[in-house]
């Protein structure tokens, strides 16, 4: 079992998805200081000082008995510019990536060989006769 267990987790499908989620952990954590540190900051200046994160929508006050209920609308407005910051730049990495393919895709070389009309074989395109069949082409 312990085998098993070795040859399932070093198959190159897993690891490759392992590095995959850890980079994409890493970039999260980059992105959201970008929205946080960096975008957040001028947008609430622009909007007269708001601190999205701050924005709060009290439901029920605290009390002596239990805490203050808020619906926190201010950090869900931060992580979706989060999840929209991090979709562009996937889009912008997956077009790039088919860019790159497309233009593997046009290097194809070109046929050297034709189809014989008479016997359907393959000859070569200077060929002027048929090495299968003799028929002249």
């Amino acid at each position: 079992m312990l085998k098993e267990f070795k040859e399932f987790a070093m198959r190159g499908n897993v690891v490759d998805m392992a590095i995959g989620i850890i980079i994409g952990s890493a970039f999260g954590k980059i992105v959201s200081s970008l929205v946080q540190d960096v975008i957040m900051p001028p947008i609430g200046l622009i909007m007269g000082n708001v601190d999205f994160s701050n924005l709060v929508l009290t439901l029920r006050e605290k009390s002596e008995t239990a805490e203050a209920i808020t619906l926190k609308y201010g950090v869900f407005i931060n992580t979706i510019l989060d999840f929209t910051i991090v979709a562009f730049a996937i889009f912008m990495l997956i077009k790039q990536m088919n860019r790159l393919k497309k233009k593997e895709e046009a290097v194809i070389a070109e046929p050297t060989t034709k189809e014989c009309p008479h016997c359907c074989s393959a000859i070569p395109l200077k060929a002027v006769r048929c090495p299968q069949c003799t028929s002249e082409l």
